[in-house]
């Protein structure tokens, strides 16, 4: 997908803190396997997730960054996966979890102290931008998830995957169930009101 130039933000002057915390919003991008609409196989085996990597380093992480003052926590995590890894989508309100944790490569990017708050989220992937803000320092790469969870250097983001894993399970039975309603609902009357996929409706949509 083409895109207009946009700019990431720089500096720190809006940056939040709480308890010496630097606060940190971001994100598990993912997207659903070709062929694996269905619910035939495990959500594990159907999903695919995006991760990005580091720059001056090999390993990849989730798109996340600082959560500045004239932002929500959800739009912080939205702008994040934009500026990092160059995709915009469907961001699941529910939180997947908060965690705290140390940088001990770049002591600078979190408190005083090193320490950070993070807010994770999940974000259904519908547009792919060809180039993005922070591209020259951001690579990404999409991932079965298995071979996510090897990927994953801290503790931290191994239980940030396995909370995502519990949400989509979760998000597949609701809409599941809501779909075996719409068909019971065809066969008892011929009138059937309008019906909104239930994981649009508790998710917030990503647009620059």
């Amino acid at each position: 997908m083409a895109n207009s130039i946009i700019m990431a933000r720089q500096g720190r002057h809006r940056q939040l803190y709480e308890d010496n915390f630097r606060l940190v919003s971001g994100c598990i991008p993912y997207r659903v396997k070709k062929g694996y609409e269905d619910y035939k196989s495990s959500v594990e085996d159907s999903l695919e997730v995006l991760m990005v990597s580091s720059p001056n380093r090999h390993d990849l992480v989730f798109p996340k960054g600082g959560w500045e003052n004239d932002e929500t926590v959800h739009e912080a995590a939205c702008r994040e996966a934009l500026e990092e890894a160059g995709v915009l989508g469907n961001l699941n309100n529910t939180q997947l979890g908060v965690w705290e944790f140390r940088s001990k490569s770049k002591q600078e990017q979190c408190s005083l102290k090193g320490g950070c708050r993070g807010y994770m989220f999940a974000l259904e992937v519908t547009d792919e931008l060809d180039s993005w803000p922070e591209q020259e320092n951001h690579g990404r790469k999409w991932l079965d998830v298995r071979e996510a969870f090897t990927l994953c250097r801290y503790e931290w983001m191994k239980e940030a995957l396995t909370s995502f894993l519990k949400q989509m399970e979760k998000d597949r039975t609701t809409k599941m169930n809501s779909q075996m309603v719409m068909e019971s609902s065809v066969t008892a009357s011929t009138v059937i009101p309008d019906r909104q996929d239930p994981k649009l409706t508790s998710g917030i949509l990503c647009k620059f």
